[in-house]
């Protein structure tokens, strides 16, 4: 297997990286009272030692009391920048680049659930409903919506300030951006509602404020996906064509680069192609795109416990996937390769694959979330 492809620079506008290689986002929960902590950066910077080219941080709260549901995920604002400001600093020094992942969870987050911050906060929605379905909170007012397209445009612009290198929005696995986008969970009749195209507005003006924030050269990566979190099969456009239309606002907006998350990046897209979610987004876009989904693993998206009463299929080896995964790249269906688990678990990942090593990648096992490896 010829791995040479996926260790060539890349550059998307100011965004130029070393090789292809992403750190996917993850959440970790290891920055007490949302500030990361020097084990966060030592975290992130063993992967940028590893030849990791450009490093996604695990999502990030954006300054609104209900953006996220746990203590332990990072602050992007206050005292958690100045968290996330030593990460810069560790990361650049290991030669790496780094952008945040701007996160609101919407009405992903419970009712008095236990640990999470801002406890009386409510959770907030396009309809007040969450993504099983229940009617949980009121609908988002216009000025509500104001306030936290606000947020995300003041994020982005500390991004720029403490010195990373553009920054994510999450749009996706039905957290807030992606619940706007969602028919089930936006029943918005204003100008926030309505058909999949209408049903970008928020999005498209969270990415306009965001641009107007850093200005015209500061890198944006867009993260949607179909699928939701415990929602596995659904879909926000089930043609190309209504793929097409839902992201076309999204580029106009001023996205950079589109982060399609797969949960298998070798599962085809739409029926009668071979195209996964993020090649049929750059054929439709011409933007960059970054590939995911269960990338350097044995066995796709389950948890380990699923995984142990799986048969494991030999077809499913980590380096028939691996070239599976350079073809993407050689036919330039795919420009940038995320990895999520397997950078977890193995630090070195990415050097192992550089070096033609793949044999000693470490296997994936839920273990590893118990610590910041």
């Amino acid at each position: 297997m010829n791995t040479e492809l996926l260790f060539s620079p890349f550059q998307a506008g100011n965004l130029v990286l070393p090789n292809r290689i992403v750190m996917a986002p993850m959440t970790r929960n290891f920055s007490p009272q949302g500030i990361p902590g020097p084990e966060v950066a030592e975290y992130y910077r063993r992967r940028a030692e590893n030849a990791v080219g450009l490093i996604i941080t695990e999502g990030t709260a954006i300054n609104h009391p209900a953006a996220v549901e746990s203590t332990g995920i990072p602050n992007f604002y206050g005292d958690g920048l100045k968290g996330w400001a030593k990460v810069v600093e560790e990361v650049h020094a290991a030669g790496g680049k780094i952008i945040p992942q701007l996160w609101h969870v919407g009405t992903a987050r419970q009712i008095g659930a236990d640990n999470q911050p801002n406890p009386e906060a409510l959770p907030v929605g396009p309809s007040g409903i969450s993504p099983s379905g229940e009617k949980v909170v009121e609908p988002l007012s216009v000025t509500e919506i104001a306030d936290i397209i606000a947020a995300f445009a003041q994020a982005a612009a500390d991004a720029k300030r403490v010195g990373f290198d553009g920054i994510e929005l999450h749009g996706a696995h039905g957290y807030l951006i992606d619940q706007f986008f969602w028919d089930k969970t936006n029943k918005r009749t204003d100008q926030y509602g309505g058909d999949l195209v209408q049903r970008t507005r928020f999005a498209v003006e969270v990415i306009e404020a965001c641009r107007r924030a850093v200005g015209p050269d500061f890198p944006i990566v867009l993260r949607f996906s179909q699928w939701k979190m415990y929602h596995y099969d659904e879909k926000l456009a089930h043609t190309p064509e209504e793929l097409e239309q839902f992201l076309a606002p999204l580029v106009k907006a001023g996205v950079d680069v589109f982060h399609c998350s797969s949960r298998r990046f070798w599962e085809p897209e739409f029926a009668g192609s071979d195209l996964n979610l993020a090649a049929w987004t750059k054929k439709l876009t011409g933007k960059p795109v970054i590939t995911v989904g269960s990338v350097g693993l044995e066995k796709a998206f389950l948890s380990e416990r699923e995984n142990n009463h799986r048969e494991n299929d030999r077809s499913n080896s980590v380096q028939a996937r691996l070239e599976q995964l350079v073809g993407l790249v050689e036919r330039e269906e795919v420009d940038l390769v995320a990895v999520g688990r397997a950078l977890l678990v193995d630090p070195a990942f990415a050097v192992k694959l550089r070096d033609h090593q793949t044999e000693e990648i470490i296997p994936y096992s839920d273990e590893v979330l118990k610590s910041l490896n």
